[in-house]
């Protein structure tokens, strides 16, 4: 997409999420490239991170005549579209955003000696990074999902690429609904503090 747009409330809140994901999944990144997009590099700062790079080729797909049109509309008259397949006309093939993929992807792994590397794009453009990382073709990028503001990290396994995690999202703590069950407050009343001995091992805070 050409489109430079800032991000919503809602992607703010979600780009702040970004610093636990990386402590949780034990990255310290050394090395931090992003998109020429508003969005990706406002999303690297409330991250916590520091920019060393603007990459060109890190800029979402160009969706040439179908820019800021739907799927649902594209497919109304090109039921079997899709991106990763087709392209867009008038924007770029598949293979035109492969070629800038594997090109930043070359790039990236030159950087790993230093420490691990942070890509802060899009989501087309990152489902294509994490195919062509690992050898597939541009046509499987509708088999991985790529959800706003979550982590995906490309790594090693006996040093083969392969994808260690994908569309890491923060935890949301459970919503927990439990009636109050008749009689509960007289039996809590009934249990105080004065009838627990004072050797029971019961501590509190």
């Amino acid at each position: 997409s050409t489109t430079d747009i800032d991000l919503t409330d809602e992607g703010v809140h979600q780009a702040m999420t970004i610093p636990n994901l990386l402590w949780g999944l034990d990255l310290a990144p050394a090395t931090v490239w992003s998109s020429p997009r508003l969005r990706a590099q406002r999303t690297a700062a409330l991250a916590g991170l520091h920019v060393n790079a603007i990459v060109d080729d890190l800029a979402e797909w160009a969706y040439g005549d179908y820019e800021g049109i739907t799927s649902k509309e594209i497919r109304k008259t090109n039921p079997d579209w899709s991106i990763f397949t087709m392209g867009a006309p008038g924007g770029e093939s598949p293979e035109d955003v492969a070629a800038r993929c594997d090109r930043v992807l070359a790039r990236a792994t030159e950087k790993l000696r230093k420490g691990d590397v942070a890509l802060f794009c899009h989501g087309h453009i990152s489902r294509v990074l994490a195919m062509r990382w690992v050898g597939l073709p541009v046509a499987n990028g509708g088999m991985i999902l790529m959800n706003p503001a979550a982590i995906t990290v490309l790594g090693f396994y006996h040093d083969a690429p392969c994808i260690e995690h994908a569309n890491v999202v923060p935890f949301r703590p459970p919503v927990i609904s439990q009636a109050a069950d008749e009689g509960f407050d007289a039996e809590v009343d009934e249990f105080s503090s004065e009838s627990i001995p004072a050797d029971s091992g019961l501590g509190h805070a």
